[in-house]
């Protein structure tokens, strides 16, 4: 999920009543929902050689032992200097260690769990495993997850300045609000799947190779259905709870399977490995121009317009 969505989970579980446990609470929860995406630092790499690193080792089971206690160290080591600075403020709870330790392996293990959601895709296991984990559940920017977190966290903040003993109370509503949506379209992307699995087998009198049901922005009843042919071909289709599929407005997003040496393109274009190895749903268009052949490999679950070539890697031969 985006780092805004991570940052609401950790301001919210402290809003829940984890911020009068220790002091710097909140902040320990916000950063730790965050510091996984250390890995982000890899985009500084150029082309696509970050698609094979993010999501990765910071988001594994060692990251999850290692990064909690470099964030207490580094959250105490704060906290001790502002003292020696005369600078801590007065109204700061004191720093509980064990508690501390406590939330920053809480915000952390949210992160992870936030990630799974979407179709991008996370490697739970690294370094042990570089398979990826794909929950299909929500889009990467979810407004209704925003909204529900932030009103809690702005009604829990209202209710405390106002001395209401209730104040925990939004906050936790706002979170099993969440995780309740969570469920609710867990269930929408598996009725989607169902749909576009039966309407393949149906049409094609074979299973397809994969079924893809990607979440769309703010219409969260909605999908669209990636569909991959055991020939190769994909196919998307728009579904809606109620309405099911939409195949009058299916979009086919390739129509051949042309035949390309990837040996010889990986060797020509660094960024051919990493791509192919994070990607999914891989599929190659070829055009020919001048004598010159363009090679584009593109990932199915990302081939929108709208998103342009971010999700693309392009290599120019000359034949």
């Amino acid at each position: 999920m985006d780092n805004f969505t991570h940052s609401l989970a950790g301001w919210a579980l402290s809003r829940a009543g984890l911020v009068k446990k220790t002091g710097l609470a909140t902040a320990t929860l916000i950063i730790a929902a965050n510091i996984p995406d250390i890995d982000a630092v890899a985009a500084l790499l150029g082309g696509h050689q970050h698609l094979a690193i993010r999501r990765g080792i910071t988001h594994g089971p060692i990251a999850m032992l290692v990064l909690p206690f470099i964030l207490t160290w580094a959250v105490i080591a704060f906290d001790n200097w502002q003292a020696r600075c005369g600078r801590r403020p007065e109204s700061r709870l004191p720093i509980h260690k064990g508690w501390l330790l406590a939330l920053a392996y809480i915000g952390t293990l949210s992160h992870p769990a936030l990630d799974y959601l979407n179709n991008y895709g996370i490697r739970l296991l690294e370094p042990f495993s570089s398979r990826w984990f794909y929950g299909d559940t929500l889009f990467i920017i979810d407004v209704w997850v925003w909204t529900a977190l932030a009103f809690g966290i702005w009604l829990s903040r209202k209710r405390e300045k106002a001395e209401q003993g209730n104040w925990r109370k939004p906050a936790v509503i706002a979170l099993g609000a969440v995780l309740v949506y969570i469920a609710a379209n867990d269930l929408i992307s598996n009725r989607a799947e169902n749909a576009g699995y039966a309407a393949h087998r149906e049409q094609e009198n074979e299973p397809p190779k994969i079924v893809i049901a990607n979440a769309v922005p703010v219409k969260f009843w909605c999908r669209d259905v990636l569909i991959g042919s055991r020939n190769g071909i994909y196919t998307e289709i728009p579904f809606q709870i109620g309405a099911g599929l939409d195949h009058a407005n299916m979009r086919q997003m390739n129509f051949d399977v042309p035949d390309v040496d990837y040996a010889m393109l990986k060797a020509q274009n660094p960024d051919i490995a990493p791509f192919l190895f994070w990607a999914r749903t891989p599929y190659v268009i070829v055009e020919e121009h001048n004598g010159v052949q363009n090679v584009t490999i593109r990932d199915a679950r990302f081939a929108n317009p709208a998103m342009g070539d971010r999700f693309s890697v392009t290599t120019r031969i000359e034949k």
